[in-house]
């Protein structure tokens, strides 16, 4: 069956999509763009209720002001996020869960993921300006994304973390960039931070602690007898 030619395509952020097929405006979307639409969908909200509970995002389909179907959509798990998440709670890091799904779905993953915090139904605009709201309430934020509608909330972040296989765009404006798809990554990634941050610190204390006692000898304090001896080989 030919569907027809999509003409006047536009994109509407954290809504959905919208064109005229044939003359009929088309769209395809969440709860909040039917609404937008005045299209009515009480006849399916139980059923998109229920698939929200099983993690998938209910989408809406009408074309005329009417509804024609409802559509399951659901992202498949990335190898090792349960892993990687399990890592970062133990290290003491707290995860936060954001997203532009509805608030069912976004519980029901979180559930399955082990997540405790979750900030669902965000548009793509407003990102940044969680990250800026949990920056305010004291938090060292690292923000992990790998989209277009990841950037600013990237950029804002005291830490942006990109993932390697994401869009140019969050590449570009992140600060770390992991070679890989794998979330894995990103504890590994912290974890080679910390023992960085370690060193250095070590390497300061005993490079102080050294100055500390030896600028003293060296500028002759033990002088006459040992500062004969140690004072060239000090200084």
């Amino acid at each position: 069956m030919d569907a027809g030619e999509a003409a006047d395509f536009r994109v509407l952020g954290g809504a959905g999509v919208m064109a005229k097929v044939e003359g009929r405006r088309v769209l395809v979307g969440n709860a909040r763009l039917m609404e937008r639409a005045k299209v009515r969908i009480r006849g399916v909200r139980v059923l998109a209720e229920s698939l929200a509970r099983e993690g998938k995002t209910p989408v809406y389909v009408a074309a005329g002001g009417r509804l024609l179907g409802l559509l399951a959509v659901a992202d498949t798990k990335k190898e090792g996020s349960g892993e990687a998440i399990h890592d970062l709670k133990a290290m003491g890091i707290s995860v936060v869960m954001m997203t532009g799904d509805n608030a069912r779905t976004a519980e029901a993953v979180a559930r399955e993921m082990r997540i405790d915090r979750v900030l669902s139904e965000v548009l793509p605009a407003k990102k940044a300006g969680e990250v800026a709201r949990l920056m305010e309430a004291g938090e060292v934020v690292a923000m992990v994304g790998d989209g277009i509608n990841d950037g600013p909330a990237l950029a804002r972040a005291d830490v942006g973390i990109a993932i390697g296989t994401g869009t140019d765009v969050a590449i570009e404006t992140a600060d770390v960039i992991l070679m890989s798809g794998d979330l894995r990554a990103v504890v590994s990634a912290i974890r080679l931070s910390r023992r960085t941050m370690r060193t250095i610190r070590q390497n300061l204390f005993w490079a102080f602690g050294y100055n500390i006692l030896a600028i003293p000898v060296a500028a002759g304090v033990l002088y006459p007898v040992l500062g004969l001896l140690l004072k060239p080989a000090i200084a």
